[in-house]
């Protein structure tokens, strides 16, 4: 009974697994190994793609943009994001819906639009504000009222309450918000694309112009380089956010 069971699990899991494959993991396992080949003559290199990115000047330039985008930016989205999702966890239903309805709306609207802002700080947070907002939301509904009432007995106030009770539960949703928000901002091409086109200002060009112009320039030897380095990076940072918060639980 229970191999029945299981290879009915395995059945039912099984496309997903296939398309995960298709579409997935041989893409990436081509790229791999096309970083380790000659865009042209396909002869393999070795590691000489790897050695011929870190000495790019604008590989450098990019990756360091890129890295400082990330450190301003998602700190500043989460903070923003969580203060805003406390406030409106003390409104009203209709209330909380409307104002969720508003800092949703930038989602919907098309980039060609955004970009007027021009900064890509900007852009990003008035983006990504709400979708966060309402991730926050769903990890304050979780926490039990009681909790709160109790502190209020013994005496304690407000920001106490935030420190001890908020904070300490949603823990799982920061870790969401964090993971999420990184991959959103490789989104922000798009913007610093329609303002200033393949080569913009030094300190906007980010990995996303690079892989852009090496896509043109047909340089796939490179840009599969950088792509499995720019993966190994953020497959890192991801993991080791997951052992900090696994820490703290």
């Amino acid at each position: 009974l229970k191999r029945k069971h299981a290879l009915k699990g395995i059945l039912f899991i099984l496309p997903s697994f296939a398309g995960v494959c298709v579409f997935w993991l041989l893409p990436y396992v081509d790229v791999i190994r096309r970083s380790f080949f000659g865009a042209v003559n396909g002869v393999f290199t070795g590691f000489m793609n790897y050695q011929m990115i870190f000495s790019n000047q604008a590989f450098l330039l990019a990756g360091k943009n890129t890295l400082r985008f990330f450190g301003i930016c998602i700190p500043l989205l989460v903070v923003l994001s969580l203060a805003a999702a406390v406030l409106l966890n003390g409104l009203g239903k209709n209330q909380k819906q409307l104002m969720k309805t508003a800092f949703l709306l930038p989602m919907a609207i098309p980039v060609a639009s955004v970009a007027i802002f021009w900064v890509l700080v900007i852009s990003y947070i008035w983006r990504n504000l709400g979708y966060d907002i309402v991730l926050w939301l769903a990890g304050l509904s979780t926490i039990p009222e009681s909790l709160y009432e109790a502190a209020k007995v013994d005496g304690a106030g407000a920001w106490k309450c935030f420190t001890r009770i908020t904070c300490p539960n949603l823990l799982p949703s920061l870790f969401t918000i964090v993971v999420l928000s990184l991959l959103n901002g490789f989104k922000v091409f798009r913007e610093a694309y329609l303002v200033a086109g393949d080569y913009p200002q030094e300190n906007m060009y980010l990995l996303q112009h690079l892989f852009n112009n090496w896509y043109r320039d047909l340089a796939m030897d490179k840009m599969a380089a950088a792509a499995v380095v720019t993966g190994i990076a953020i497959m890192v940072l991801v993991l080791l956010l997951q052992k900090a918060w696994e820490r703290e639980d």
